[in-house]
């Protein structure tokens, strides 16, 4: 079952790039998009029905990690088409308030699940046999009134919560980047001959944003009080590159699964052996 769950998977990635390449219209993406997701959802519900000898552990990790990544992107791209169509007209300053009231509906979604948020987020697993087995609900544990009318044979009480949160974390980078677009401040660009002058950053844009969030975080910058957007301008002025999302960058970041701090952990490897280089001379 899970071979079949990753290459479907990868199949469905692979049409929902094709469809980014090929497709500007944000409406028609969405919609192109979410058409793919619910195909790809149907056939791994026909496959999980017909499975055979499901044991209990197989039946948790399905919903718990395989089915919770499809409908996510079945979410995700219907919340964008939602946002797009309901998109006011007006100036920046009403649009700003738009996606920032989407964004504060998505906090309200995290208050609301914010137990069974922290249950997923850490790992726990010790009410998996309640969350994530079929058939098996306690009213006690925050169970969603829609669960009732779901089809029982693909769904259990939580595991469409996990879908949801998988899905505000790729929406909530996405109204960001809106804002992003809507505040971003025009800085006067410096001249070729003058930026020949600085150094030029030549390492990968991905190493670029891991570090540039690592000095904000420690907050660096004018005591702390810079923002991320104002820093990330600076780092594009001063090398002269465009770091484009970096929201979604630092989400790709996050999601390793290995060794989340990869730039920064080689920063710090290659710093100490030139030290010890240097106590050698």
């Amino acid at each position: 079952m899970k071979l079949f769950a990753e290459s479907l998977m990868s199949e469905l990635e692979h049409q929902l790039k094709l469809i980014h390449l090929e497709t500007e219209n944000p409406l028609q993406l969405a919609e192109q998009a979410i058409k793919n997701s619910i195909a790809a959802l149907e056939r791994l519900k026909t496959f999980f029905i017909k499975y055979k000898q499901l044991t209990k552990k197989e039946e948790i990790e399905f919903f718990r990690n395989i089915k919770p990544k499809f409908a996510s992107k079945l979410i995700y791209y219907n919340k964008i088409y939602t946002i797009e169509t309901n998109k006011p007209l007006g100036s920046q300053k009403t649009m700003g308030k738009y996606y920032k009231a989407e964004l504060l509906a998505l906090k309200v979604f995290f208050k609301k699940n914010h137990e069974f948020y922290r249950y997923y987020r850490t790992g726990n697993n010790c009410l998996d046999n309640k969350y994530f087995i079929r058939a098996k609900y306690d009213l006690k544990l925050m169970v969603d009134s829609f669960y009732f009318q779901l089809d029982h044979r693909f769904a259990t009480s939580h595991d469409y919560i996990v879908a949801r949160i998988l899905a505000n974390d790729e929406i909530k980078v996405f109204l960001e980047e809106q804002i992003t677009k809507l505040g971003r401040k025009t800085i006067a660009i410096q001249s070729p001959s003058q930026l020949s002058k600085g150094p030029k950053w030549t390492g990968s844009k991905v190493e670029l944003i891991e570090l540039i969030y690592a000095l904000h975080t420690e907050g660096v910058f004018n005591n702390g009080t810079s923002g991320l957007k104002e820093v990330i301008t600076y780092f594009e002025t001063a090398f002269n590159i465009d770091l484009g999302q970096f929201n979604r960058v630092f989400l790709e970041i996050r999601n390793r699964k290995s060794e989340r701090t990869k730039f920064l952990n080689t920063l710090k490897n290659k710093l100490m052996i030139r030290m010890d280089e240097a106590d050698e001379n």
